[in-house]
Parts: C-alpha cells; structure tokens; sequence
C-alpha cells in the first residue's frame, strides 16, 4: 500500500490531474477540458471519475493498493479561508464553487484549495528553483495572469484570503478590457489571449512587410505559434514578445516596491518562448526598478518541468500545507 495526494491544476483551458507520492513524484496524471464544461456539478463528476481511473491504472501497474490522501486544488480566484472559488473570469462556470462540497459527494476525502499561482509558489519553494528562499513570487501565464506572492516565508492571503492578483494591477489606464470586466489590466496584455491581440494589432497596421504568420487567419493564430515565429526571426513576433516584456517588467518592478523578493520565477506556456521574452524582460525589469532594488531580484523560469509547478504545489497543499495556511518556514 502507497500513498498518493491528488495535485489538481484548474487552468482556463484545460484541467490537469496528477497522482503524487510522498517523495515528490508525479506517478500518473491525466486531463480533462475545461472548456467542455458550463456547469459545475458534472465538471467535478468527471474530474472524480479521472482521478479514481488514475487510481485503478496505477494499482494495475504496480500490483499494490494505492490510497489517496486528499485532494490540493489550485483554481483561479481561489480563496483559501472559504475554500471556494467565486465568478472566476477565466473559467466557463460561474456563480460560487465549493470544492469541498462537491467532491465530498463522491469522496470522503480532505480538499484543500488554493489560489494556483500560490499553489505554483509552493510547488517551486518545495521542488524548484525557489528551495532556500524566503522572499519571492511566482508569475503564472496562460489564459490569465497570477502570481503567488511569498513575504518572510509566508505566502500572502489577505484579510480576503485572495490576495495576490497582481494580473489585475491597472497597468495601463482606460485600456484593453480584461475578461474581469475592468480595463487595463496586466492579463489583457501578458496573457496568452492579451500576446496574440498585440500581434494581431501589430500585423494589422504593419509597414514591415509580411509576417511568416501572414497566410493564418487571425482566429488560427495562438501564442504558441507567435512564440514559435519569433525563435524562427519573425519581426512581428519579436515585436510582440518585446512589448509583451516592456509591460511585465513594468509589472514586474511595481511588485518589487511592495514586496522586495530577492527572486521572480515565470511559468506557464507564454514563459517557456525563452529569450524573445527573457532578453527584453529582464531589461525592463531593471529600467523601470526604483534604484535602491537594482540588482537585487532575480528573474529566471521555472526550473520545473512544464506543468509539474502547478500539479505539484496543489498535491503539496494536502502533503505540507495546514490549516493555517502555508507558512514555507515550518
């Protein structure tokens, strides 16, 4: 017999599922849409139903009982003191989502949920580039933008148990309108969605000649692709990534004013298109530094495999978290 906790990484696009043990590993994990779904109820009915088709696979391949401790859930707009996630703007489901209630109707096991920005934090403090580090944040891209926001050890939850939405910092006044309904925000701009609307502005009032991107319609074009043109010299795209970085460093270095990290890790499919992003970034992020923090914060990408950051914080909430809260000094 073997133990397992449940690590659970909610994205806008897709729901991954892993089955971690208690040296860290991630033995078997699977996914499903997230975008398939607009209700709730049979969203977490499927969820249950892959993860206990994890289970019976892995008893199979290993010829021995495998029990799951629980379930760690990094959901964005995640609040830690209730447990649920309330009118998230990047998920199709609204309203507010217990977690815990839901599940417990097919599980009788513990569900501890969290913000997934803080639960990547946690995955990196525990089994990344961050292990030793008392002060930094974590900035996940993808459909949104979060950040996991670690002070003297502690990730910060607020009075709210929310905190940490620096995606939702107003970066540029009366600007691009962000899925939360305000204006201007960070993720309109760094996110995956925000990255292709800057490419798509940038090629329709473009003098440079024809982008390798040209012959796609705008609906084909993903960031993926846009990162892809840009390692291949595509001037569109390299233009893309280097506005993309002129608005995170700024970001980046309003952080730094607050909070002081001695380190900033990336994670998420737009942080993994390498020095089209990280060259220009880590040029803003000094640039736009108050003087007296120059030199002092790093900037680096996850040391992670892509997607374990996330799968393996949410399985570390139910390993090493604690109803206090985590505190990354026990």
């Amino acid at each position: 017999m073997k133990k397992y906790a449940v690590g659970v990484d909610i994205g806008g696009t897709n729901t991954d599922v892993g089955l971690v043990d208690t040296e860290g590993n991630i033995v078997c994990r699977g996914s499903i849409p997230t975008t398939r779904y607009t209700t709730f109820e049979p969203y977490i009915a499927d969820l249950v139903a892959l993860t206990l088709q994890l289970k019976a696979e892995l008893e199979q391949s290993h010829q021995e009982e495998a029990v799951l401790t629980g379930f760690g859930i990094g959901a964005p707009n995640a609040n830690f003191n209730t447990g649920c996630v309330v009118d998230a703007p990047n998920l199709p489901f609204k309203g507010v989502l217990d977690f815990n209630k839901e599940i417990g109707k097919h599980l009788a096991l513990p569900v501890v949920l969290d913000n997934d920005a803080n639960a990547a934090a946690y995955g990196e403090y525990i089994y990344g580039g961050a292990k030793g580090k008392r002060h930094f944040i974590v900035f996940t891209l993808g459909t949104g933008v979060g950040s996991g926001i670690v002070v003297d050890g502690r990730i910060v939850h607020g009075i709210t148990g929310a905190a940490g939405e620096l995606g939702h910092v107003t970066l540029i006044p009366k600007g691009r309108t962000c899925g939360c309904g305000r204006r201007g925000c960070l993720e309109a701009y760094a996110s995956a969605r925000g990255i292709v609307r800057t490419y798509l502005d940038l090629r329709r009032g473009s003098t440079q000649g024809e982008s390798m991107l040209a012959s796609l319609p705008d609906g084909d074009i993903s960031c993926q692709a846009v990162g892809d043109a840009a390692r291949l010299g595509d001037p569109l795209a390299l233009q893309t990534w280097a506005m993309t970085a002129e608005w995170l460093g700024m970001a980046m270095a309003n952080a730094v004013a607050f909070s002081s990290p001695e380190a900033i890790f990336l994670t998420g499919g737009p942080s993994r298109v390498g020095d089209p992003l990280m060259a220009p970034l880590r040029r803003a992020f000094e640039s736009h530094l108050l003087f007296c923090y120059r030199s002092t914060c790093t900037i680096s990408p996850s040391s992670l495999p892509s997607g374990d950051a996330a799968v393996l914080g949410a399985a570390s909430l139910v390993q090493h978290g604690s109803g206090g809260g985590l505190n990354l000094r026990d």
